[in-house]
């Protein structure tokens, strides 16, 4: 069972960084899903699955996976490439680019 340590994105609805700072371990599923017949929900016999484990740091994520005698796989985070802008800036009398409306 390998374990994977990473630092998820922050969501679509998300407009800070709050909560995308931590890193977090989980398990990769070791066990195939079935899809049980009368309701049509799949399950799995894979309980390691449901596990999460949330870090302050990356070494500390790396440290326990170690301590614990897990086989882990780092992915480092992307970081995002934006340019903060202001609302105001639309307005500017110097604006780069055809004004719309």
């Amino acid at each position: 069972m390998t374990a994977r340590i990473s630092r998820p994105a922050k969501t679509a609805m998300q407009s800070g960084t709050a909560k995308s700072n931590r890193w977090l371990l989980e398990f990769d599923g070791s066990a195939a899903r079935t899809i049980e017949p009368l309701m049509g929900w799949t399950s799995s016999s894979d309980t390691l699955g449901q596990v999460k484990l949330w870090f302050d740091t990356k070494e500390e994520a790396i440290a326990f996976a170690t301590r614990n005698g897990l086989a882990y796989r780092l992915e480092e985070p992307k970081e995002a490439k934006r340019r903060p802008a202001a609302y105001s800036d639309n307005f500017k009398h110097n604006r780069i680019g055809a004004w719309t409306h």
